[in-house]
């Protein structure tokens, strides 16, 4: 039990998550800036060039309207990866995905089973600038943006992707499918030649508005943890 999990559970009305974690600590150690995870000089390399290509990013017209945009923060070589719609207001001026309440509970959720936001997930979101007014991206938007979570995915090449709404999983997985559709079982998204397990979660945002959904939360949750606990150690 660490201090993440004690925090999370009121948060989200749960108890305890065993499991080991040994084996993915020690991977990860392995892999952190001095161990080698594939060549990490030319992983660098292609992080950097793809930050640039976001950072300058003129393809729509959001380009107008944003104050920067919103690349991506956490773990390169991530064995989660969570991908959320678009920036918000405080997004776009911070910079980061998800901040503010949503963020917080975001962590929480991270933290209840054993992880954390910075060493262990890495978080970006389907559009890289904040659509005017908060409004649903539109579909030239997400075309556009598209390549850039795609390169995102594949450089990351995560276990496992957590989906957070509607429209980051419509987006990610193609389809036009409601949450109560694609929640409780892994879906799959793919990478190259890697099929990647996709679980389908709610947005933080609805269930502060819903807290009675944070069960079906914690158990898609459960999932995640189930699907990092049986990949190898080493990946």
């Amino acid at each position: 039990m660490d201090e993440s999990q004690r925090r999370a559970w009121p948060w989200l009305g749960t108890g305890p998550l065993w499991m080991p974690r040994a084996a993915r600590v020690a991977a990860d150690d392995a892999a952190e800036p001095g161990g080698d995870r594939g060549g990490q000089g030319d992983a660098s390399a292609a992080w950097e060039s793809l930050r640039r290509e976001v950072s300058g990013c003129e393809l729509c017209s959001l380009c107008a309207t944003r104050t920067q945009t919103v690349f991506g923060v956490g773990r390169e070589h991530a064995r989660c990866l969570i991908i959320g719609e678009a920036p918000g207001a405080e997004e776009d001026r911070r910079g980061e995905p998800f901040v503010g309440r949503a963020g917080e509970l975001l962590d929480l959720m991270i933290g209840a089973i054993g992880h954390d936001r910075q060493r262990d997930v890495f978080i970006a979101n389907v559009l890289k600038c904040r659509p005017p007014d908060n409004r649903d991206p539109a579909g030239e938007e997400v075309v556009r943006c598209q390549p850039f979570l795609v390169r995102q995915v594949e450089l990351i090449a995560p276990v496992v992707i957590v989906a957070l709404g509607r429209f980051a999983a419509q987006s990610l997985l193609s389809t036009d499918a409601s949450i109560a559709s694609l929640r409780g079982r892994a879906q799959s998204y793919r990478s190259g030649e890697r099929e990647i397990p996709v679980v389908v979660t709610y947005h933080p945002a609805y269930l502060l508005r819903t807290p009675l959904d944070k069960a079906k939360a914690w158990r898609d949750l459960c999932l995640v943890a189930e699907i990092l606990n049986a990949a190898p150690a080493g990946q």
